[in-house]
This record gives structure tokens, sequence and C-alpha cells, in this order.
């Protein structure tokens, strides 16, 4: 006979097993396929996920770095190159021509055991990203050419199995957690059904007129794609869910949750929307509620979608390719560039550490993270002028990084002459067409009562800052105590009711950013 206590003992022992036990709730896709999302605070609809908020964490980050790594690697000959290889216009088509053969004979498929990763050391990786200020790592997970770059459970076609035989997001996870940084993944398999119908095509004239790539080879169509709709076989690429089966939607869905389910990343990146709605909004609720289990009970994950109504209320992070919204945004915010081309290309120009550090200061001032890509080389180890570029950004943080981290905006995000002309509504793909910022640009952060202006060039002979003045519209007031970072001798400045000025010093930092110690300052935005 049990007694009272006996079964309450033996409840009691049970208990822990109850509380760390997972809980899943599954729903039916179309096809009758159960899709299993973990429980916890939110459900895969608009409605719940609409409650969520952006963690502290990601606020207060302001700058990320991504590694593009993967098969299109291996050729060193830039991004899309697994697509362009297909397409005869393209200038990769005819790389890939003289340096592999046919893509018929030579495709793709052929390029994958040519990606070594003879140098890659992800540690050592990592640690220099750390050095150089960088708060979070997103490793690439898999890009649109249909290539997991983790131990896989759903394709052959995954790093362990082929190329450097290694789990490579699973090496950069442990990487970046021994650094104390957050882990991010990105996933760029929605599109491919689409993106890779090119290797079914054939060249439109030549000597090989007619004779049809690789992706027709039967035992290849779990790469590259089988295809009843012929009017998806064209060299034009929709960039929508158009066309795209719902089998291809379901199997999405398996794909990426066992990356979330194997690596439990703090922010995963959607390379476009919210892919394929139920299915999507499932993935979103269960990388959330994985999260909040393992933070007891708070969401602590961050997912990342292109398209402005995915974020217009809760439910995720909006993000801008290769660009910057026009003001400050009231949520926080991403950019995500490159220092050169996505996937490595030799021979490229990459940004100067000028250019990457105002990027940077321009996002902060408005709300925003910058999430900043250097590509890997066949090889796995950055390039001579990537190091170099790396170590300008950590010489400069170092001196300034306490104006960046942390901070949060001002009244305004900035002022001066270009900065005006650079005013734009269209937010992404818009920093091409910005014009570089000079000394007569200024722009702002702060911290608790701290105002932070950047100066954004080297002015000469003195700097001056218009927003500052006494009597401006702002409401600036009178400040009482003014340090130059980097600088540690006294600095002789003047407000008055035209602007607020200070003598540009010789070893002033390029980009400078001044501290303003000031009697009262408004609520920052939090």
């Amino acid at each position: 006979m049990i007694t009272r206590r006996t079964a309450l003992k033996i409840l009691a022992m049970g208990l822990p097993a109850f509380k760390t036990r997972p809980a899943f709730a599954d729903f039916q896709s179309a096809k009758g396929t159960v899709e299993r999302i973990e429980e916890g605070p939110f459900q895969g609809t608009r409605d719940s996920l609409q409650t969520y908020e952006t963690p502290l964490w990601f606020r207060d980050a302001k700058f990320g770095i991504w590694a593009h790594w993967g098969p299109q690697s291996a050729a060193e000959t830039g991004d899309w190159y697994a697509r362009n290889m297909y397409i005869q216009s393209e200038w990769q088509y005819k790389r890939h021509l003289q340096d592999y053969g046919h893509p018929s004979k030579y495709g793709f498929k052929d390029i994958i055991s040519t990606w070594k990763g003879d140098r890659f050391d992800p540690d050592h990786l990592v640690g220099l990203y750390k050095q150089a200020g960088a708060q979070y790592f997103m490793s690439m997970g898999v890009h649109h050419d249909n290539f997991d770059l983790w131990n896989s459970r759903h394709t052959r076609w995954n790093a362990v199995k082929m190329g450097p035989k290694r789990d490579i997001v699973g090496a950069f996870r442990r990487a970046a957690h021994k650094h104390g940084l957050r882990f991010g993944v990105s996933d760029h398999l929605w599109i491919s059904y689409k993106w890779f119908a090119v290797s079914h095509l054939a060249d439109k004239e030549g000597p090989m007129v007619g004779v049809p790539y690789d992706g027709v080879d039967p035992q290849s169509a779990d790469l590259y794609h089988s295809y009843m709709d012929p009017n998806l076989l064209s060299d034009k690429l929709d960039w929508n869910e158009d066309g795209i089966p719902e089998s291809w939607k379901e199997h999405w869905f398996l794909r990426i949750k066992d990356l979330v389910d194997q690596h439990q990343p703090d922010l995963l990146y959607a390379d476009g929307h919210i892919p394929f709605e139920e299915h999507g909004l499932r993935m979103v609720a269960h990388l959330y509620n994985l999260s909040a289990r393992r933070h007891g009970g708070r969401t602590q994950a961050v997912f990342t979608s292109k398209r402005p109504e995915d974020s217009a209320k809760g439910t995720c992070v909006l993000d801008h390719e290769r660009g910057l919204v026009d003001r400050i945004w009231p949520e926080p915010w991403q950019t995500d560039t490159c220092i050169g081309n996505w996937h490595y290309l030799r021979g490229i120009t990459y940004k100067t550490p000028k250019r990457i550090i105002d990027l940077l200061v321009d996002i902060v001032s408005r709300n925003g993270n910058l999430l900043l890509n250097f590509p890997l080389p066949n090889s796995g180890m950055l390039d001579e002028q990537e190091l170099s570029i790396l170590e300008e950004i950590r010489k400069w943080m170092a001196v300034n990084g306490e104006a960046v981290f942390a901070t949060r905006p001002w009244k305004i995000f900035g002022d001066g002459p270009v900065t005006k002309l650079n005013a734009s509504p269209n937010a992404s793909f818009n920093e091409d067409k910005r014009q570089d910022l000079t000394a007569d640009d200024v722009r702002f952060t702060t911290k608790g009562k701290t105002l932070y202006a950047f100066v954004m060039g080297r002015p000469q002979p003195r700097a001056l800052i218009s927003p500052l003045a006494l009597g401006d519209a702002l409401g600036i007031g009178k400040i009482g105590k003014v340090e130059l970072l980097g600088y540690g001798s006294p600095l002789q400045w003047n407000q008055d009711v035209r602007d607020f000025r200070f003598p540009c010093h010789a070893k002033s930092p390029v980009t400078m950013p001044l501290f303003s110690g000031l009697p009262v300052l408004p609520d920052p935005i939090t």
C-alpha cells in the first residue's frame, strides 16, 4: 500500500522530468503532413505573433558580422554562381566554361567537391570578429543553392557528407558561444525551387545549343529539383511564391526546423519575407517558443523579414538589404550588407573602412543594427585586404565603441548637407545611391543622460554642430562638459546661438564621436 507521504515523494521525484520534457503542438498541412512546433507563448498565427517584442540584447548589440560561405565560394566567382553558371548571357557562365567546362558535363554538383575549407578555423575567425566589436555572429545556414551547411536530416546535399565534411553551422555556433557572442543563421532556401530552374535549360546558341544542362539528370533531382510546370523553366526569376508547389513548402519547413532544432539560434534571418504563410508563421513561433523554454519563459530569439508588413506590429524585426531607412525607426531594425560581393569574388574592390564606419554610425543613429558580411574564399580564411579592413574597424571601435553599443537615438538622427541629399523613403538597396558623408555632417546617439555626436569626417580647422546651438528648436540648453573620445587633453569649445564648435586635433579619429555631458536630456528611446 502506498501512503500519502510515499505518493508525494514519488511525485516530487518525477517533477524535474516533467519540467524539462519538451511539449509540442501539432499542425496538419494541406497534404496531411504533420508540422510539429514547440509549445510556448506563441502560436503560428499573425494575431499571436503580434505580441512579440524585440529582446534587449538585439537593441543593444548594434553590430554583427556574417560569413557568406558555402560551395558557391569554391570557384571564388561571386554571388549567385550556382545559378548564373547556367545562364549563357552571364559572365559567370563564361568563367565556368573556361575553368571547368560545359555545364552539361560539369555542373554545380561537381563544384561542391572542390569546396575544401582547408584553412577554416571558426574559433580564430570569430575571435577576430569579436575584437572588431561584433556583438553577434551569423553563419550561412542554406543558400538558394539547396545545400545545407549542417548535418541535415532531410537532404544528402550537406556539408557533413560533402565538401569540407564538417558541420559548418555547428562549428561556428560553438565558436560564437565560446567568445560570448549571440549566434545567428541565415535561411535563403524558400526561393531555391524557382532559382535553380535554370539548371534544366540549355544553351540558346553556339556549338552546344540545345544540349541540356546537368540539372535534368534524375539522379540529382534532390539538388536541382523536379519541375512539372514548364512556365518555371526560364532564366527570368520572379521573386515570389507563384508556382512553388505545396510539397516544397512542407519540405522547406522540415529543413529549417531541423536547422533550428539542432542549433537553436538567437537570430534566424530570412532572405525575403516570412515564407509560405502558415508554414512560415509556425516556424517563427517554433523559434520563439524554443527560445522561451531556454530562457525561463521569455523569448530571446530574433527573426528578420525584409517585408515591412511582417514587422508592422510585433512579429519580427525589419531587415533592409544594402539600405537605410530615412528617419529614426520606432522599433529596432537591421541593415544587412557586404564589404564587397555576397559570395567571395577574386579581385573585387571592397568598401573602405571609412565607408563601413559611416554606414554603422548612420544606421545606429536611426535605431538600427548593421550586419556586415565578410565573404570567405574557398580556403575558409579571410584574405589580407579583409583582415586589414577588420583591423581598422577594431581600432576605431576601441576608441568609439561606447558611443555605439547599448545606445538609443536622440531627438534627430543627424544633420548636414549630405544628410539632406541622402534622404530617401526607398530603404532597400539604396546604399550605392548615397553620397559619402563629410565633416559637415553629424550623427547623434544617446546613453542615459549622455549625448554623443559623431562628426563624419575630419574638419578643418574646427567642427561646427548647428543642432547644439543655444536657443535651437531642439531645446538643448547650456552644455556643461565636453570630451573627445580618444583625446586625453582638455578640449576647447564654444556654444552660442549659431552653433556648437570645437577645434580639430591631429590625433582625433577620422570619424569623431564627441562626448557631451548635458544637464538635462529628454528620456531616450528604450
